[in-house]
């Protein structure tokens, strides 16, 4: 007789296999909405609950450090914990319902195997932006709003772990030493931390959630972002090569736009892109997309944006996209756009176009070299083409407020010609804001540049609702 994996065996005898424990159904896809407010003393019920069954699967998992840090998890683990959960459960002798019975196990798994409280945030596809202020404040931005949660984490700890499971498989560091990160989560999300003692008040993390779908103009004209008129006057700008920056504040939708302007690239150009955090995703077939990279514990390895736009210069690039200009590598660009490449994009945080001016002059002179301010102001002047402003308004929705020719300079001073600009018009019954937006009656200096490239502007594109009963509705022939 033999003894195998603890089995008394005959040889020549054939043996039953022992008994396998069914493995437990999956989990609903379909969660309840995390933003409602639970019952207060069911809350602290299913808060115990999850601490209580938390503790017991973790004193039954192999290697569940490794798991908790997130470093070691697959379906298979998933399954293994909500088995060690559901018999924890059995044992603790809890009785809820079927409903809260679900949600608690779910939750407990998400403590191994996802991202603890916050990851019914992550799951809920209305959900845009994550804000930890702590254990006890967690925002969230949904349709444009941000909006307190009842999600809570246990303790500052809880927070902390939650952020190292996002970092650590990033290959990142969070400590006292580097108390700052940001990062790109393998799904295209980017994250940021900050922990003491630059953060006062405790953790806070904050995740810019990546859209499962790609934006595009016909998405903007249904949203009210723009009218489809001027999305196809945008779009012949793109087709005939003019330099463009979208400007905006934060969080008014200036990557969606960029990204929605750079789809109007033709197939067969090369196009460069560069970002801190990849966010663009084009469709064409001809793309290098570039990346910056943080240095590493030593201070070693960082390439910066500026680095990329001098790299990409050798690229034999046809467009270069650059996801956001904020410091010196503004100067390469307006260098790139006065040397042949023309048709090049990005974005700069600003509130109007003549703010924007301002900035990318700003900017500029962060290049290290000692230009007079008019030498910069004459190499904006003939760069860029066209300012496209980007703004969310106080209902939560993104909108184009202006569209602004740069026409040249008069002096020292750039001219800005306003071709399309935002005329709110007070409020509807839900809330929301009305409002068009109108040509201004100028025609862009650039039309010849259109015609060349095969676009045929009609007249009344360009002329203010009410004037001859155009407006801008007029459509765009090619």
């Amino acid at each position: 007789m033999l003894l195998t994996n603890s089995r008394l065996t005959v040889p020549g005898v054939e043996q039953s296999a022992p008994p396998v424990a069914a493995p437990p159904p999956p989990l609903p896809l379909v969660r309840e909405d995390p933003l409602l407010t639970p019952d207060p003393a069911l809350a602290a019920q299913m808060r115990a609950g999850r601490v209580l069954l938390v503790d017991q699967v973790s004193g039954k998992l192999d290697n569940v450090e490794a798991i908790r840090t997130g470093m070691q998890c697959n379906p298979e683990t998933r399954e293994q914990v909500l088995r060690l959960a559901e018999q924890a459960y059995a044992s603790a002798g809890m009785a809820l319902d079927d409903a809260t019975r679900t949600e608690l196990l779910r939750q407990v798994v998400d403590e191994f195997c996802g991202f603890g409280p916050i990851q019914a945030l992550l799951d809920d596809p209305s959900v845009s932006e994550i804000m930890v202020n702590g254990p006890q404040r967690v925002y969230v931005e949904r349709k444009g709003k941000s909006l307190l949660t009842p999600v809570c984490f246990d303790d500052d700890a809880h927070v902390l772990k939650v952020i190292h499971r996002i970092i650590r498989p990033l290959g990142r560091r969070l400590d006292s030493k580097v108390p700052l990160v940001d990062a790109r989560m393998p799904d295209g999300s980017r994250v940021n931390a900050v922990i003491s003692p630059v953060a006062i008040d405790g953790p806070s993390l904050t995740i810019r959630k990546f859209g499962k779908g790609v934006l595009t103009a016909e998405d903007l004209v249904r949203f009210g972002t723009l009218s489809p008129a001027v999305s196809e006057f945008l779009k012949a700008c793109v087709v005939a090569r003019l330099n463009i920056i979208v400007s905006g504040g934060t969080g008014s939708g200036k990557t969606t736009l960029l990204n929605v302007l750079s789809g109007f690239i033709p197939n067969d150009e090369r196009i460069v892109t560069i970002e801190d955090a990849a966010e663009l995703r084009l469709n064409q077939e001809h793309v290098v997309r570039l990346e910056t990279q943080k240095p590493d514990i030593t201070g070693e390895g960082e390439v910066t944006i500026r680095d990329l736009v001098r790299n990409a210069l050798r690229m034999r690039p046809e467009r270069i996209v650059v996801g956001e200009c904020r410091g010196g590598e503004t100067l390469d660009m307006l260098q790139a756009m006065n040397t042949g490449h023309d048709g090049s994009l990005t974005t700069l945080h600003a509130n109007t176009p003549r703010d924007a001016i301002s900035r990318v002059e700003t900017m500029a002179l962060m290049g290290g070299i000692d230009f007079p301010i008019k030498v910069v102001r004459e190499q904006l002047a003939s760069a860029v083409q066209l300012i496209v402003q980007q703004a969310r308004l106080r209902d939560g929705s993104r909108k184009i407020t202006y569209i602004t020719e740069l026409a040249g300079m008069e002096g020292d001073r750039i001219v800005l010609q306003e071709l399309f600009r935002f005329n709110e018009e007070g409020m509807d019954a839900n809330g929301k804001v009305k409002g068009t937006l109108r040509p201004s009656g100028l025609r862009p200096s650039f039309m010849t540049k259109l015609d060349n490239a095969g676009f045929k502007l009609p007249p009344e594109l360009f002329i203010p609702t009410g004037q001859n009963g155009a407006g801008h509705g007029g459509g765009l022939r090619r």
